[in-house]
């Protein structure tokens, strides 16, 4: 049970009266501490309706204690290591996180281009210095602590609250001068009861998106669960879930791009009905409203919403899905394939312990820095999975 200081009180989680003191707090803009260590560590109240719920600060949860909710492991085990400091810079202050991107976010001309977004800086290039667009949905992913499970969660994680998470995390983040969430769309869901306004909401949200009179257009960016991708008369069109009519273009050089580099994620969503495939996009709107993509990145999430990509991590997924201990999926962000991660965190009251999958084809080189990386954290225990020797082990004991 959390308990935190807020101004002179220091009060519990579970108090009956928790939220009339948060909703105090937030009117006088004080930061509530996290009491799982000294002197604690830094929170911040986002607002929900008329509900108040504490969250971490960006990039913060190491600072917390390995047995707290709010504990997140350390950087360096995913590819998050190498992004802190250079792509993403944290303002200890404000608690803002100022990203770099390596795509635009502004296009002249009146054509989407052929897009090599997604092949040519995504993450297999490892640039530490900017985000991929891939690498900016791994991190809206982590900071909406959507990476983390535990199975008592079981069928309470659904498109609502994901949208608003993503929508929160994005308020903490900027990116080319501006806030991150004032260019960010993730759609409502859908209720046929209030299509009407839904729709009309939508379009006030899609409005920066419409072409200046004059200069370059502003390009927003989607992130959706896909429904599915049809051919149209000139290339193809993205039908994203909840979005019931309307209709996003993709051109044939996007498309195929699309196909080659995320080869895997489309298979492992074919080959699981219950997955789903998020989308992450940058687009622009015509004059006459038509919504056109610009650049495009794919994920597999499990059923429960929770990344993985291959299907050794999804049986790992799935196994840590049933588990009542708080588990923390890790993402490669920009890191090479060939780089050791943990793919994910069992965290445990007394230790947590790192969970490596070793892929069948690992070079001896990848084995000394996986020995490297394990030694690197003699804080934290190591679970491997070897694949290439046999099935998953069993998972360690919480």
């Amino acid at each position: 049970m959390r308990r935190f200081r807020i101004a002179d009180q220091v009060i519990e989680e579970a108090v009956p009266n928790l939220q009339a003191v948060l909703a105090d707090a937030y009117q006088r803009k004080i930061r509530p501490l996290c009491l799982c260590r000294e002197p604690g560590a830094a929170m911040y109240i986002a607002r929900v309706g008329d509900h108040y719920i504490v969250k971490r600060m960006p990039s913060s949860g190491g600072g917390h204690d390995s047995s707290c909710s709010s504990y997140d492991p350390p950087d360096e085990l995913s590819g998050l290591g190498m992004l802190m400091g250079s792509a993403i810079q944290v303002d200890p202050e404000s608690g803002l996180a100022s990203l770099k991107l390596d795509f635009s976010l502004s296009k002249v001309g009146s054509r989407a281009r052929p897009v090599a977004a997604a092949g040519n800086s995504d993450s297999v290039v490892g640039d530490a210095r900017k985000l991929s667009l891939r690498s900016l949905l791994h991190y809206l992913w982590h900071e909406a602590e959507l990476t983390v499970w535990t199975s008592r969660w079981t069928g309470k994680r659904h498109w609502w609250n994901i949208r608003w998470h993503l929508i929160e995390a994005a308020r903490q983040m900027t990116a080319k001068g501006g806030m991150l969430s004032e260019i960010l769309f993730v759609p409502e869901p859908f209720r046929s009861a209030d299509k009407t306004g839904i729709e009309q909401r939508r379009v006030l949200a899609l409005a920066p998106a419409l072409p200046p009179a004059t200069g370059p257009r502003r390009l927003m960016i989607l992130v959706g669960e896909v429904k599915e991708f049809v051919p149209a008369r000139n290339g193809h069109k993205l039908i994203i879930k909840h979005m019931p009519g309307f209709v996003f273009l993709v051109d044939d050089g996007l498309y195929r791009r699309l196909q080659s580099r995320f080869e895997t994620e489309l298979m492992l969503w074919d080959g699981d009905e219950a997955s789903h495939l998020i989308a992450i996009a940058t687009f622009a709107l015509t004059p006459t409203g038509l919504a056109v993509i610009e650049e495009l990145a794919l994920m597999a999430v499990a059923e429960n919403w929770v990344p993985y990509e291959s299907a050794y991590e999804k049986k790992l997924v799935d196994a840590l899905a049933s588990v009542n201990t708080r588990s923390i999926k890790g993402l490669r962000y920009n890191l090479p394939a060939d780089r050791p991660a943990a793919a994910a965190l069992l965290q445990g009251q007394l230790r947590p312990t790192a969970l490596y999958i070793v892929p069948p084809t690992s070079e001896p080189s990848y084995m000394e820095a996986l020995e490297e990386l394990i030694a690197s954290r003699p804080d934290i225990d190591a679970w491997q999975w070897r694949t290439a020797e046999g099935e998953m082990p069993p998972l360690p004991a919480a």
